[in-house]
């Protein structure tokens, strides 16, 4: 084999590795690896098919099985096809023998095993690239799971990333590795590895899920469970959590939800925020006609997880069939915080738009929203994402929500900005997964079911949220500061306007009679479009308010803005009388 170009020290045990990873490449018929490796590959690298990468990245153990399903929460690097095929990947990695897990929980574990546990299974019951589960019984008498870190898995890491990282530079030399920034991915990849390798910070993850969801009110929390962390007995290498008995939400033996209307209502534009009122909070109350056991659950996580995208910001990214358990009394357990994504409250806000954007088919503001969301790799051609998008959501426009795809509509979006050469931030492709493998994961357990129809009624709580938030006091006092800001910066960059014109930095080169006069017509239409449109907001405004759950605070804020917007409106109408120009 030649040298190869890798800048690494390459022991022996990563020659041998390097060695390994090009013969599996060679076995399933991909050539650019080998090539890249031995310094013969510049061009564009042109990817196995989705089911053979699968294989390839499986073969190459639990290290790239994870880069793969890293992988898969990237829609602005792989195409849906890759990201179906990798969304699921396991790795088909044997446990550990008893023996070998005795011996390490017995070195790792913050206590003595024989002081904590009255039993403990040392047979896994489970076995992943990561880490295995085995079952135990405190002296308490509680049943718990104890998660354990896989014996030597920090040293292959170690080794993998190595390469990993090598081979990143290498990519990062062709077009492809530049337009998508590969070298970073891999600092990304290695950052979400190492957090894995550290179990205290899937319990810290898991820990806030739970609370998030307790305090959540769109849904009954009772219902929903996401398993205590042991703290005193959990450490880095060693996750101790409550046991729950439960099985795999796909194998419960429930009756079939009816089907609804509710599914079978078009997409139509004008009724999405709908006439009638709902309350501010959902706990407890289902707005579906559904009355089975299997709709209600349905809901219940719809809910859960819309409440993590729009509400909270903290998302469960991987809710496949595999991670959503039924308990026996009827309650639903939502496992494995070890991959996990957040969303800043602009983005949430951005998203929730979106949503809106493309239900009422607006090509314009999707094409608005997603500039906002992505960073272009070259000039934009704004006439084009527009366009775009206007073919793209007319096949959804007067589509029934039973064949609605959510996730599909949101893959599509984001396959219209990556062609617009847009790249997407890493947590929108976090989302796109999560949303992806909830609606996925709800369709196989209810096919009557549609994300668009839960998520709708909750728009309106959503919306009232975003416009006064739930501090109207704070909302008056921040509006006052941004007034206050402008009133300081106005003067300020009229005096650097001042000061440019002075320096001859800006130069005039065209003068046109009674321009002056024209400017000041437009800028009084522009001054009256601009109050009356605050005060058609004030009005909405006022009245959304009205319409929810009253409290002091609310109906005087409601009282107020209609007040306001009664005498803004009396002063446009008077000064619009007094210019004689209301012909």
């Amino acid at each position: 084999m030649p040298p190869s170009p890798l800048p690494s020290i390459l022991t022996p045990d990563l020659i041998s590795r390097q060695r390994e990873i090009v013969e599996v490449f060679l076995k399933n018929g991909w050539d650019y690896m080998r090539r890249l490796l031995t310094g013969g590959a510049s061009d564009e690298p042109n990817l196995p098919p989705p089911a053979v990468l699968r294989n390839i990245l499986i073969e190459l153990g639990p290290v790239y099985v994870k880069l793969g399903q890293l992988l898969s929460t990237r829609p602005d690097l792989l195409s849906p096809s890759y990201i179906q095929a990798l969304s699921d990947l396991q790795s088909t990695v044997p446990a550990v023998s008893a023996s070998q897990i005795e011996s390490y929980i017995r070195q790792h574990m913050l206590r003595s095993p024989d002081e904590v546990f009255s039993h403990i299974d040392y047979v896994a019951i489970a076995a992943g690239s990561i880490g295995q589960t085995h079952r135990a019984t405190l002296t308490t008498g509680q049943t718990v799971a104890v998660k354990v870190l896989r014996p030597g898995i920090e040293k292959q890491v170690d080794r993998d990333m190595a390469l990993i990282k090598d081979i990143a530079k290498l990519v990062s030399t062709t077009q492809f590795g530049q337009r998508y920034n590969i070298t970073d991915l891999a600092k990304e990849f290695k950052a979400a590895l190492t957090a894995e390798l550290d179990f205290t910070t899937e319990a810290r993850y898991t820990d806030e899920l739970r609370q998030d969801l307790l305090n959540s009110t769109w849904i009954d929390s009772d219902k929903l469970i996401v398993p205590s962390i042991i703290w005193p007995l959990t450490s880095d290498k060693i996750l101790v959590m409550e046991w729950l008995d439960c099985i795999p939400l796909l194998q419960a033996i429930l009756p079939p939800a009816p089907t609804t209307n509710t599914t079978s209502a078009p997409l139509d534009p004008t009724g999405w925020l709908p006439n009638a009122t709902f309350p501010s909070s959902f706990k407890g109350n289902s707005t579906q006609s559904q009355t089975s056991e299997r709709g209600e659950i349905t809901t219940l996580l719809f809910r859960a997880f819309l409440s993590q995208y729009f509400v909270t910001g903290f998302i469960h990214a991987d809710p496949h069939p595999g991670n959503l358990f039924y308990l026996s009394d009827g309650k639903v357990a939502i496992l494995d915080c070890g991959m996990m994504g957040r969303l800043d409250p602009q983005t949430r806000a951005t998203l929730t738009e979106l949503v809106l954007a493309i239900v009422s088919s607006d090509a314009q503001r999707c094409a608005q929203l997603t500039l906002q969301l992505t960073e272009p790799l070259k000039p934009i051609d704004l006439v084009r994402l527009e366009s775009d998008y206007s073919r793209l959501l007319g096949r959804y426009y007067g589509l029934d929500l039973n064949r609605f795809n959510t996730a599909e509509a949101f893959g599509a979006v984001i396959e219209t900005g990556i062609r617009n050469h847009l790249r997407w931030p890493a947590n929108i492709g976090l989302f796109t997964k999560s949303l992806a493998n909830l609606e996925g994961a709800a369709r196989q357990f209810d096919p009557s079911i549609n994300l668009m129809s839960e998520i709708r009624p909750l728009m309106v709580d959503l919306f009232q949220q975003q416009l006064v938030g739930t501090d109207p006091l704070q909302l008056f006092l921040r509006t006052g500061l941004e007034f206050r800001n402008l009133s300081l910066s106005a003067p300020r960059q009229l005096g650097f306007l001042l000061d440019r014109l002075s320096d001859e930095t800006l130069q005039w080169n065209v003068q046109i009679q009674g321009m002056s006069s024209l400017q000041r017509s437009l800028e009084r239409a522009a001054n009256r479009r601009a109050f009356s449109t605050v005060v058609a907001a004030l009005i909405i405004g006022a009245a959304i308010i009205s319409t929810s759950q009253q409290t002091a605070q609310l109906q005087w804020l409601s009282t107020l803005l209609f007040a306001a917007a009664s005498f803004l409106g009396l002063w446009l109408i008077g000064s619009i009388l007094r210019s004689g120009r209301w012909q």
